[in-house]
């Protein structure tokens, strides 16, 4: 790999994330955009996140004030996180916190409206589809403060020995209609704190919050550090191993009680200690011997992946759509230096897509100098603009694909489709044509992920999410070893001895080199179970066993309930999405949602004064359900981490995990990953840093 280019791009992460910033939205408290009401404030916020036994419990705390002499009222909006499920909305009235429960959506809306009319205290939290969570209080008293919690839950996964966990805060300014009633206010007028405890049953030796120099990161045991970030005035301490308390926060790398803005999204990454063995994980929740319980189980597999030598064909299909406007501009530097890497046997495609598709290529090039010079020229006169017709971009990819030619579409996009065809359905008949794979990447929050994570899926590719605060070159490097490597397709998990229902996902699709495999569902008696991981590679079957116990009893974990519940209603819709809403299947996810207390597209969780849940005959199912997750997280906060592996009397792999110092990379798939690098990141750079050189 050229070194030259690799201090270039070195020089170029460390600015990106500022200009990439330029055109994003930024979660915040919405007012209304012609100034019709005056402007309350965001006056702090608050997030605790624990990551244990495989997934992530995320709390946030917000005080919101209102310096007016009239009551009014608050909506706030942030970015869906990934997979997340929002199981506790609190508002605290009269002094005392009061936990919402979960209505269908329009009665809960209807609620709302009524209690607000009224004048009495209540909230709402909504979910706009995959792009925002808002939360609606009213009203915030004249002169005074209101404060709200919210929680979620979501699934932790370790890829390729990197854990990886996004506090979303950047909206990717793709829904013109809401930025065109709102405006946000990002600003946190006092105090602003992220705490992350992480607790693993595996040794991590590393953790770090990319382009966050103020974040105290300190180590408690082998698989336990913590996390502090903020601007308080107070800060807790940190509680190291034996009680010692961690370096106080530094007042020069942010000063005490200064405005925090929330436009710019907090990554964590951790790194599992190399040479960790493939393994299967086991967490239960099942209260009761006698009833059913809830399960995830957590496959991580070996190294036994071998790299791919042939020759492939690469069709990169970008989208330059207007709301790509700071994220893709000149890239000849970089396709020139990129193409310059490839191997003669392989060849590529460059399709550019906005209101309309186009191809620069006119079909495949091999990369000689005198190709890289003309479409170096060409893509360096490209502006974005203009909408985005996904379809045509894609469909434009698949043409020309040669049967006897390993084939792979890159698709990178920040947006959703909304010109010409928009059906996800489409998407999925147009992908399982043609039998090539298509590779994802996802930038910013507003991506329409489950539309994309479903024909990706469709077509055994995988699709990775990328955050302006990334470390890009890490998360590319990820995924170049997933592509330079074999797969395992056609996965499928079998488990007998125990009685299992409810799988989810229904289907699996793919296993990639350093992919964990979840599968969740239910279980109804303890006892040994033999599990069977089965798939092809390059064609021939593979399996995979092992034989282990299911706990008749466990109640360390209940949010595992919603973690279920949550991923049957995603595989329910985007089972509707594929094949259209048929009233049994929103039937089902809608009682799910009401089951389990999960704000949904059709489920909303409402908060009312405690004599109004009373007269409107809501029953408080979630608030005992808080309160056992709750006193559930306090016993296992007094713990050490705990190993879940469960497969160590007969390993389902006798091979390490793969890592990124265990290789993944080389010959073409350097150019591959430079490539990437180049679409993703050197956007408006190489002007700026030969200013700087000139200096």
């Amino acid at each position: 790999m050229d070194k030259n280019f690799i201090n270039l791009a070195g020089r170029a992460l460390t600015l990106c994330a500022g200009l990439l910033m330029g055109s994003a939205q930024a979660a915040g408290l919405l007012t209304p955009a012609d100034g019709s009401l005056p402007s309350l404030d965001l006056k702090e916020h608050h997030v605790n996140v624990v990551v244990e036994d495989g997934y992530a419990v995320t709390t946030v705390e917000q005080v919101f004030h209102n310096p007016h002499g009239r009551d009014l009222e608050a909506i706030y909006s942030f970015p869906v996180p990934e997979h997340g499920a929002v199981g506790e909305f609190t508002l605290w009235i009269d002094g005392k916190p009061v936990t919402g429960e979960v209505l269908e959506k329009q009665e809960a809306r209807r609620v709302y409206e009524e209690e607000k009319a009224a004048g009495r205290d209540a909230g709402l939290t909504e979910k706009d589809s995959y792009k925002t969570f808002d939360i609606s209080v009213s009203p915030v008293r004249a002169g005074q403060d209101t404060r709200t919690r919210l929680v979620y839950v979501q699934a932790a996964h370790v890829d390729t020995g990197i854990g990886r966990y996004v506090y979303p805060l950047e909206e990717g300014g793709v829904d013109e209609e809401k930025l065109s009633f709102w405006t946000a206010n990002t600003k946190v007028s006092a105090d602003f704190s992220f705490d992350l405890h992480l607790k693993s049953g595996y040794p991590v030796d590393a953790l770090r919050l990319p382009n966050q120099p103020g974040a105290q990161v300190s180590q408690v045991g082998p698989g336990e550090w913590k996390v502090h970030l903020g601007n308080q005035n107070a800060a807790a301490p940190v509680q190291e191993e034996g009680g010692a308390q961690a370096p106080a926060f530094n007042p020069q790398q942010q000063q005490a009680g200064a405005a925090f803005s929330l436009d710019q999204d907090l990554v964590v990454y951790w790194r599992h200690q190399t040479g960790l063995p493939g393994s299967v994980d086991l967490v239960t929740y099942k209260p009761d011997a006698a009833k059913r319980g809830t399960f995830m189980l957590t496959v991580t597999p070996g190294e036994d992946l071998k790299p791919i030598t042939e020759g492939s064909d690469w069709i990169f299909v970008l989208d330059i759509s207007g709301s790509m406007q700071g994220k893709y501009a000149t890239l000849a530097d970089g396709v020139q230096r990129a193409l310059g890497k490839m191997r003669p046997n392989d060849r590529f495609r460059i399709v550019l897509f906005n209101d309309r598709a186009q191809e620069l290529t006119q079909g495949y090039v091999n990369a000689t100098s005198e190709m890289v010079k003309r479409y170096s020229d060409e893509v360096a006169r490209i502006q974005p603009t203009n909408g985005t017709n996904l379809y045509a971009g894609v469909q434009l990819g698949l043409d020309s694909l040669e049967a006897d030619r390993t084939s792979a579409i890159v698709l990178v996009t920040d947006g959703v489709a909304n010109v010409g065809e928009t059906a996800q359905r489409k998407f999925i008949e147009m992908i399982k044509r043609k039998d090539t794979r298509l590779f994802t990447f996802i930038m910013g929050n507003s991506a329409n992920r489950p539309m994309l994570e479903a024909m990706t899926k469709a077509s055994g590719g995988f699709a990775v999410s990328i955050s302006n605060s990334d470390d890009i070159v890490g998360q590319l490097l990820t995924a170049v070893s997933k592509v330079s490597h074999e797969a395992l397709h056609g996965v499928e998990v079998k488990i007998g001895g125990v009685k299992v229902a409810d799988l989810t996902p229904k289907e699996i699709g793919s296993l990639y080199r350093g992919q964990q495999l979840i599968v969740m569902g239910h279980y109804f008696d303890g006892g040994n179970a033999r599990v069977k991981l089965t798939g092809r590679i390059s064609g021939q079957p593979k399996t995979y066993k092992t034989e282990f116990a299911f706990p008749q009893q466990s109640k360390d974990n209940p949010e595992l309930e919603r973690l279920w519940a949550y991923a049957a209603i995603e595989d329910i819709q985007s089972e509707m999405e594929d094949f259209g809403e048929k009233d049994d299947l929103k039937r089902a996810a809608t009682d799910i949602a009401l089951e389990y207390s999960l704000v949904t597209d059709h489920t909303s969780m409402i908060v009312l004064r405690e004599e109004q849940f009373a007269a409107r005959n809501i029953q408080r199912n979630n608030k005992q359900r808080v309160a056992v997750e709750q006193a559930a997280q306090q016993q296992r906060a007094q713990s050490a981490p705990v190993s879940r592996r469960v497969d160590t009397q007969q390993p389902m792999y006798t091979t390490s995990r793969p890592s990124h110092s265990s290789g993944g990379g080389g010959g073409a798939l350097d150019g591959f990953m430079l490539i990437l690098l180049t679409l993703l990141v050197l956007p408006h750079l190489l002007p700026l840093l030969r200013k700087g050189e000139e200096k």
